[in-house]
């Protein structure tokens, strides 16, 4: 069975990490990220930063 794979980039998952200062905890290596060293409490603000960037995006869009 093969790995699901995610609506959102790994990049942009990285990204969102970046910006909250923990980065430094996901590896990364040839273009593999591994969220292993995160803790659930990281992985949830991470789903929250996507959250709200979709938000931003979504009420962007509806203003044009």
């Amino acid at each position: 069975m093969g790995r699901n794979r995610s609506i959102v980039s790994d990049k942009t998952k990285y990204e969102i990490a970046r910006e909250l200062g923990f980065a430094d905890r996901i590896k990364v290596d040839n273009g593999v990220y591994d969220y292993g060293d995160i803790t659930t409490r990281q992985a949830g603000l991470i789903v929250r930063g996507l959250i709200q960037k979709a938000e931003e995006l979504m009420a962007r869009q509806a203003g044009r």
